[in-house]
């Protein structure tokens, strides 16, 4: 029995970037079946280096909008993505309760450059490798979306 792959992509101000459709493309042509989920986090406005300027107020607003937008992003790539998803604040907490509740072959996890990145310095990807072992983790470093305003502040 042929099972299909099953990936999480976990971004939030990367998640419409060149860096992360390009490594999605790349993941269709080694596995033509993969299904995509993705993972959002409500990241705290806060660490938002830009927010969405067509969605005020709350990081889960934000959120949503920039999970819309990477659909659309992607969709226009031929990617369909099986789900979009806001997870917790804290991308660690979003991930864990994810993998909680369903089954991937990987993650991968897209970030700002380092310096920018507050994933980065929480060290998300190590983390997450370091905690699911079996499960493969990817990481893709991207420059900022593409659509955004300086966030205020």
């Amino acid at each position: 029995m042929n099972t299909v792959a099953r990936v999480l992509l976990v971004a939030h101000q990367t998640a419409d970037s060149p860096e992360l459709k390009s490594r999605v493309l790349e993941l269709l042509r080694d596995d033509p079946h993969a299904e995509f989920v993705l993972l959002v986090p409500a990241t705290r406005l806060g660490y938002l280096l830009e927010l969405e300027e067509d969605a005020h107020g709350s990081p889960l607003t934000q959120a949503r909008v920039r999970a819309q937008r990477a659909r659309d992003f992607l969709a226009q790539a031929g990617v369909r993505l099986a789900a979009t998803r806001i997870g917790s604040y804290d991308p660690l907490t979003a991930i864990e309760e994810e993998l909680r509740t369903e089954s991937y072959a990987s993650v991968v996890i897209c970030t700002l450059p380092r310096g920018l990145s507050h994933w980065l310095r929480m060290d998300l990807p190590a983390q997450v490798s370091r905690r699911y072992p079996k499960l493969q983790v990817l990481h893709v470093m991207a420059q900022r979306s593409r659509r955004q305003t300086p966030a205020r502040g």
